[in-house]
Formats: structure tokens, sequence, C-alpha cells
């Protein structure tokens, strides 16, 4: 299988994107406003992936991680985490987080690590995600991804 083309999202590409989340049962609440932080797997003109940060100063919140069926265990949800960090590193992001229901085991080979929710910074606290989107057993991970 031709492999995909990773590139940083445009405001066309939402619905598109959308609807990968939508399929997969990811919540697309906030998403749209914070769309400019985003990137998107494509693949022959077609959305294969996408991932998007909310950035909050020096934190991030990674949400809205998905890969089509078709191209799943082809390594694209690890290059779009990736790429997503390097994005990250690259704005000023120190700490990143995330909720997940279904993929804590995914992201522990990116230095991510279980925290309680609690411990969550109050601007990933205050975000759409946290407090609607998500449930509230959605599990919480951090890791840091900038220097001090």
């Amino acid at each position: 299988m031709e492999e995909a083309t990773i590139r940083p999202a445009r405001a066309g590409d939402f619905s598109e994107a959308a609807g990968l989340l939508s399929d997969s049962g990811l919540p697309l609440d906030g998403l749209e406003e914070r769309f400019t932080n985003a990137l998107v797997a494509s693949r022959r003109e077609r959305i294969v992936g996408c991932v998007a940060l909310e950035i909050y100063g020096d934190q991030a919140l990674l949400r809205s991680l998905v890969v089509a069926p078709a191209h799943r265990g082809t390594l694209l949800g690890e290059r779009l985490t990736a790429e997503a960090l390097r994005m990250a590193r690259e704005r000023g992001v120190r700490d990143v987080y995330l909720l997940t229901e279904t993929a804590a085991g995914f992201f522990p080979r990116f230095g991510f690590r279980v925290e309680d929710r609690d411990n969550a910074p109050a601007a990933v606290r205050e975000s759409v995600e946290f407090r609607a989107a998500c449930p509230a057993s959605a599990t919480l991970m951090h890791a840091t991804v900038g220097g001090s």
C-alpha cells in the first residue's frame, strides 16, 4: 500500500476528518475551532488519518487521533503521533496530555504515562474535550516533550 503523506490541516479538510472521527466514535466537540493545530494524513487526495493539538501556552492536549480502517496496522497512527509531538515541541509546548478510552496501551511508546485526572493543569481541565466530550471514565495520560 502506498504510504500516506502527513501535512498541516487546511480548513477544507475538516469535514472529511470529522467523518473519520465520527465513524470511529471519537468526539468532535471543540475540534473545528482548534483545527489550525491539526495534521492530516492523505493518500490519493483522500484523508486517511488525523491528529490535533489544543495548545495552552506550554501545555497541550493531544486529541482526535484517528486512522481510517483500511490504513490501520501501517504505522500511520505512530507517524501522526510523532509528528504531532514534534509540532508541539516546535511551538514551545513542554507537557502534552491526552484522554483516551481505548488506546492507553498505544501511547506509552511516546513517553505517555497514566495520571490522575485531578493532576491535569487548569487549562486542559477547562477544554471542551475534558469538560464535555470525553466521559469521566476516560484515562488521562501525560508526557513531557519539551525542555524546562
